[in-house]
């Protein structure tokens, strides 16, 4: 229930009056804002606000499909017939403080959409009889501190719509309700908050009685009621009824509450408002009046003192369902009736130091027990005996400190589904849970835990389907922590801690888990079989740890996965493995607060961003981390295009590199053949310079050195006259490369060639290239060079295959070598004669022969 409206009190009037006389002086750049921008648009079309206007109708600049209008604060005094109809769509229209004196008749006739209006702090003196005609859909209407006096004048008997009607803070004195609320059939809320209503008579309510309305909230509370007429409330169904602050002594409200005989509501709440308390004690016998009122539920509300005898407290109250005890400096639970029917009862700030077991389990009917909020209560000895039906117990948000939870402290309750010992401080669990091993929710969040993460404290609680333990200072070293938890499906323990951050195969029992909150649990490490066993896991969050990565084999076992949370680890990047194995379940993800790499390197994932927007959760929280240039720039902004190359310069590229790698592999397979052309190019410009170092460069296979050596080296070199021949094995320079040696050493060194043409020589390609430079010398000189020796077991076939060879030799004289005498002889004087030509003779060469 909200609390009464606070007024300034007479001595603070002038002061309070100052405050709002200055305030927009206090506030200047809101003022400017205003001045400039009168209405402002909440929501393009549909909702405006214009307050402090000075005008005589609704501004210009809001558009007739405006549905939220808030004009409060404005200057109109008094409204006019049809003062609306240039905004028909109108739902919520709210005029406080616009200074209205007068509503004449049809100033709304074209709200016909209209469900609420606000006419808040206007001192209405004059209201037409026909003031509301059209309001064919007004739902609410609030008239607080309206200077109403009378309910007879107040023109609203055609609303057959209205569900709440708030006359708070007005100046009504009876609570006799006129005819005409008869018609008010839908109405379900109506307050008379803070008015002069003293005296409450028999027949007052008979409209309400007639109407036989059975949820309407009726709120009397912050009057000075006096005296109420026994029979006033007779036969009379309400959903609620409050008053608080409504009784200026005991006397008066023991007496008023008789008069409530024969009421028939849903929840009565008597009591007294913290901040107006005019009864600050309970008294005994205080309630002996709600003997005669049948009720499902009652609330008592605000006593700071009890007497030492409070056994008087659920006298009148011992057959109500349902019983809440709020913010009472109760310190011990009175007797209880017997055969009592209390099935609820709650006890919020109150005084207990020890949980009251012994006495409330004399609410043998007990089903649901809370007892929360009492910053005393930090002992837990007593134990609740024989409550058969009892299904929930709380006792959260206390101080309590015990040990040997839960079994002893539950005797005989066989049915304890729920048990809430949240936001304690430091409970033991022993794992002894007999009395209570049927229990399906057990919540000890923010309570300092002794005993789970050790050994498995939880080992026969079978049917538990919810548990939670954040925030209980837990360090999970047992692989069987959560043995015998066959049936779990909700597992929450963030704020908690692995040993070595590591989580390892912790829930390989819980196959029928739904949801796992393992968030702000350290963790830098999950094992890749950690999830294997939670195939029908739907919830993960598994937020705020340390995780460096998304491993797609640690989460591919959750197909079901509908909601997961990895935001604020240390993630730089979603890989294409990780994204595949999403499964198509997922509806919602949040990766934000990572470390997220905006770099084109990862150009998939920052394009599955994009398409992903929907499934994606704080999308503004997700930013690039690295590289720096786009550090705090959002991910859904990166640009795409920055690494997309032109498609003319891809194709360059890609032509220029393929030009490059075939031209390698030409010069890779061709080397010898390039070199030679390089040589036959620069042939003319060598061939003036052509040396005479040797008389013959001996072209021959290494298979015929031997041949080479004994039948033409030996003799020509040690003949007479001495020729001096060039042979690779012994001429060519070491170090250097060897087709530089046959140019340099070989062709440009020698006065002519000789080939010796064997089988051997047609089979080796280093002759054939030899060979073919020769040709080319012989070419470029223009004169015969070449020796051509034939060795007389050549393969004659394979001589026709070698066709340039096989044509050289028919076109040009070549020497055949036999072994027959005359042969050699002829082969020797016309090999010699061949050398002599041209050879140049010294003086010491003379001399020596």
């Amino acid at each position: 229930m909200p609390g009464p409206l606070k007024m300034p009190r007479r001595g603070s009037f002038a002061l309070w009056t100052l405050v709002v006389l200055l305030q927009p002086a206090l506030v200047p750049s809101q003022l400017a804002g205003y001045l400039l921008n009168p209405c402002l648009e909440v929501i393009p079309n549909k909702t405006f606000r214009c307050m402090g206007l000075n005008v005589s109708g609704v501004p210009a600049e809001v558009p007739n499909t405006t549905q939220n209008l808030d004009l409060s604060f404005s200057n109109l005094k008094s409204l006019g017939s049809n003062y609306f109809s240039s905004v028909p769509e109108l739902q919520i229209l709210d005029l406080t403080r616009c200074q209205l004196h007068t509503i004449e008749d049809n100033s709304f006739k074209d709200l016909h959409k209209l469900s609420t209006l606000i006419l808040t702090a206007n001192s209405l003196q004059y209201r037409g009889t026909a003031a509301f005609y059209g309001l064919t859909s007004l739902k609410k209407l609030v008239l607080v501190e309206t200077n109403i006096t009378s309910l007879t004048d107040l023109p609203i008997g055609h609303l057959h719509t209205l569900q709440e009607l708030n006359l708070g803070h007005n100046n009504i004195a009876s609570l006799k309700l006129p005819k005409y609320f008869t018609n008010l059939t839908s109405l379900r809320h109506l307050s008379f908050l803070s008015n002069k209503i003293t005296y409450i008579s028999k027949g007052d309510l008979d409209a309400l009685r007639e109407a036989n309305r059975l949820n309407l909230t009726l709120v009397l509370s912050l009057n000075n009621i006096k005296y109420i007429q026994p029979g006033s409330f007779a036969k009379i169904h309400l959903g609620e009824l409050v008053l608080r602050s409504s009784f200026e002594n005991f006397n008066v409200m023991h007496t008023s509450l008789q008069g409530l005989t024969g009421l028939q509501v849903t929840r009565l709440i008597v009591g007294e408002f913290s901040n107006s308390q005019r009864l600050v004690d309970f008294q005994s016998g205080l309630l002996s009046g709600l003997c005669q009122v049948q009720m499902q539920e009652f609330v008592l509300i605000c006593f700071r003192g009890f007497e030492n005898n409070t056994d008087t407290l659920f006298n009148c109250i011992g057959n109500v369902s349902s019983i809440r005890l709020v913010d009472l400096q109760l310190e011990e639970v009175s007797e209880v009736p017997m055969f009592s029917q209390v099935k609820q009862l709650e006890c919020k700030k109150c005084k207990f130091k020890e949980v009251p077991a012994v006495k409330l389990s004399l609410f043998k009917e007990l089903r649901v027990l809370r007892i929360t909020k009492s910053k005393h209560l930090n002992s837990f000895q007593q134990k609740f005996e024989s409550l058969s039906n009892l299904e929930v117990i709380d006792l959260s948000e206390n101080r309590l400190t015990f040990t040997g939870c839960c079994s002893p402290q539950f005797h005989k309750c066989p049915n304890l589904k729920h048990l809430n010992l949240s936001f304690n401080s430091d409970i033991s669990v022993t794992g002894d849970f007999t009395n209570v091993k049927d229990l399906l929710y057990l919540d000890l969040q923010h309570t300092k835990l002794l005993g789970p993460g050790s050994y498995p404290v939880f080992l026969s609680l079978q049917k538990l389907i919810y548990l939670d333990i954040s925030y209980t200072r837990t360090l999970v070293k047992s692989q069987c922590t959560f043995c015998g938890l066959n049936s779990l499906q909700v597992l929450k323990m963030a704020g908690n801690s692995f040993e070595n951050n590591k989580l390892a195969n912790n829930f390989k029992n819980l196959s029928h888990l739904h949801t796992l909150d393992i968030s702000s649990c350290k963790l830098v490490q999950v094992d890749p079989s950690t999830f294997d066993a939670l195939s029908e896991l739907k919830e993960l969050n598994i937020s705020n740890n340390k995780l460096l990565s998304f491993d797609p084999v640690v989460y591919k076992p959750l197909r079901a996965l509908t909601a997961l949370d990895f935001s604020n680890n240390q993630l730089s990047v979603l890989l294409e493995s990780a994204l595949e194995i999403l499964p198509d379940s997922l509806v919602q993800l949040d990766i934000s607060q990572n470390l997220f790499e905006c770099s084109c390197v990862y150009l998939n994932f920052l394009k599955w961003i994009k398409e992903k927007q929907e499934l994606l959760q704080n999308k503004e929280l997700m930013i690039c981390h690295t590289p720096a240039s786009m550090n705090n720039v959002s991910l859904s902004s990166f640009d795409l295009s920055s690494c997309h190359l032109d498609a003319s310069t891809v194709s360059f590229s890609v032509i220029t590199l393929l030009a490059v790698v075939v031209f390698l592999f030409l010069i890779y397979k061709y080397y010898f053949q390039l070199y030679y052309s390089l040589v036959l190019l620069s042939g003319c410009k060598h061939s003036a310079e052509r040396g005479d170092t040797y008389d013959a460069f001996v072209i021959h296979s290494s298979k015929d050195q031997e041949w080479v050596i004994k039948e033409l080296v030996e003799p020509l070199e040690g003949g007479t006259p001495p020729f001096q021949l060039c042979l690779y094995y012994r001429d060519f320079l070491p170090g250097i490369p060897i087709v530089t040696n046959i140019i340099q050493e070989g062709f440009l060194s020698s006065r002519n060639v000789i080939a010796v043409i064997s089988t051997n020589f047609l089979e080796s390609k280093w002759c054939s290239f030899e060979f073919d430079i020769a040709q080319s010398w012989q070419l470029v000189e223009g004169k015969a060079g070449i020796i051509m020796i034939v060795l007389e077991e050549v393969n004659k076939a394979l001589l026709r295959q070698r066709l340039g060879l096989s044509r050289y030799l028919k076109r040009n004289t070549y020497l055949e070598w036999k072994n027959k005498e005359i042969s050699r002889h002829i082969f020797w004087r016309q090999l010699t004669g061949v050398l002599l030509e041209g050879k140049k003779w010294n003086h010491e060469a003379v001399k020596l022969m």
